[in-house]
């Protein structure tokens, strides 16, 4: 049996999500559809617009037949390590065969020429200089590539064709035995702001969703049709859309109150940026004003939006740093109908990680608050308080409850 490996963030899910699914399983010709998903919080440190168990529910009901969470240690991460946590993830399951990924030019040569590049000393040299002169890690290494002659500045500079890459890299690193699928993207570019037909980009539906109250047709069109009537409920029970603005207090008190030494150990927060962050932060009245005034070239605003949300789970560089030593530690089930029920079984056979099905088995409320945790705990631990955050942000404050993790299950859809 083929089993087919997605990594993704499906904030929200949408057609072009489902072209790639069915893509990937029509050439792949695999069985089983298995999608590692970012939780309450994304890469670019931006909270979800939907909780993670209804994105995960959409999933399913459009082609995906297992969907497990990506831990917040790995997702809330820059390209490299995203897919690091991604690709290890699929690989400890036991059961994967080929990891799908959409790139905006699925030249599977390409892509795997510039992976192969970034271990040229060359290469790692003209990386190693546009780090230490300020360069985001995709801007540097997209330089590096570039002025190393492996690349041009078209291909490799797109936002999917970098995250390519990371995974071509991770794949060779943690598993080689795993097949690369690149599925070129269709529809409007990945940063496009606008609807522009049922291929839009994640990026315009989510402005269009904050927006356009009632949901127009146009926006309804981006979505498939089995998660319609899903998106309407959750807009009308007022589970969506989040509004991260409702955040802004706790980030600026939050960085007013911490010391220099506390500052300093925020991960992704640069020697000297402390002094800086809390001037802003005494001069800002909302966390958009903070960035304006913290935004520069050495810290564009994901990595800014990545600083913000380590201040708020408490990420600690140490523990961080062993995560990435250890890898994943779980496989949490979010969503899944019987063709994942079936792959449960086999991974419970192959898999090197536990499964959980169930957060309480692991951690509960009261061993949650008591700051006692196994490795796995602690990891755990994060995706919490990762949705304690997102909690905070839905509109109707009737929903904005602590402790989701200990009450949700996962979806279980019937196959269609």
């Amino acid at each position: 049996m083929s089993v087919i490996g997605i990594i993704a963030e499906y904030n929200p899910f949408h057609k072009g999500h489902a072209y790639q699914v069915a893509q990937a399983r029509r050439l792949s010709e695999a069985s089983t559809v298995i999608a590692v998903m970012s939780g309450h919080i994304t890469q670019r440190g931006e909270i979800t617009i939907f909780d993670k168990w209804s994105r995960a529910q959409a999933a399913v009901l459009s082609g995906v037949d297992l969907v497990l969470e990506l831990p917040a240690v790995f997702a809330v991460r820059s390209a490299q390590y995203f897919a690091a946590g991604g690709v290890r993830l699929l690989h400890s399951l036991g059961i994967v065969n080929h990891l799908s990924f959409g790139a905006e030019e699925a030249e599977i040569g390409a892509l795997s020429a510039a992976a192969a590049a970034l271990d040229d000393p060359k290469v790692v040299e003209l990386l190693k200089a546009g780090l230490d002169d300020g360069k985001t890690y995709a801007a540097a290494m997209a330089h590096a590539l570039v002025a190393g002659g492996h690349s041009t500045a078209k291909f490799i500079i797109a936002p999917n064709n970098i995250l390519g890459v990371e995974y071509l890299r991770a794949l060779k690193k943690y598993a080689p035995e795993i097949t690369p699928l690149p599925i070129r993207r269709i529809g409007s570019d990945y940063h496009g702001t606008e609807i522009s037909g049922e291929y839009s980009s994640a990026t315009a539906i989510r402005q269009a969703f904050r927006s356009c109250l009632p949901l127009s047709s146009s926006v309804l069109d981006t979505l498939p049709p089995t998660t319609i009537a899903m998106t309407e409920n959750l807009f009308a029970s007022g589970w969506a859309p989040t509004d991260p603005s409702l955040l802004d207090n706790a980030v600026l008190s939050r960085i007013r109150r911490m010391t220099d030494i506390q500052l300093q150990s925020v991960p992704e927060l640069s020697e000297g940026l402390e002094n800086r962050l809390r001037k802003a932060a005494n001069q800002a009245g909302t966390k958009l004003e903070l960035m304006t005034l913290l935004k520069s070239k050495r810290y564009p605003y994901s990595r800014l939006q990545r600083i913000m949300a380590h201040l708020l789970l408490g990420s600690d560089p140490a523990q961080i740093s062993g995560f990435d030593q250890s890898g994943p530690a779980y496989a949490r089930v979010l969503a899944l109908n019987p063709r994942g029920q079936a792959a449960l079984r086999r991974i419970s056979q192959h898999a090197c990680i536990p499964v959980i099905t169930k957060t309480t088995a692991h951690l509960n409320s009261r061993t949650y608050h008591s700051g006692h945790f196994t490795s796995l705990q602690s990891m755990l631990a994060f995706d919490i308080a990762a949705t304690d955050i997102f909690s905070l942000c839905l509109p109707n404050s009737i929903n904005r409850k602590g402790g989701l993790d200990f009450s949700r299950s996962a979806f279980h859809a019937p196959m269609s």
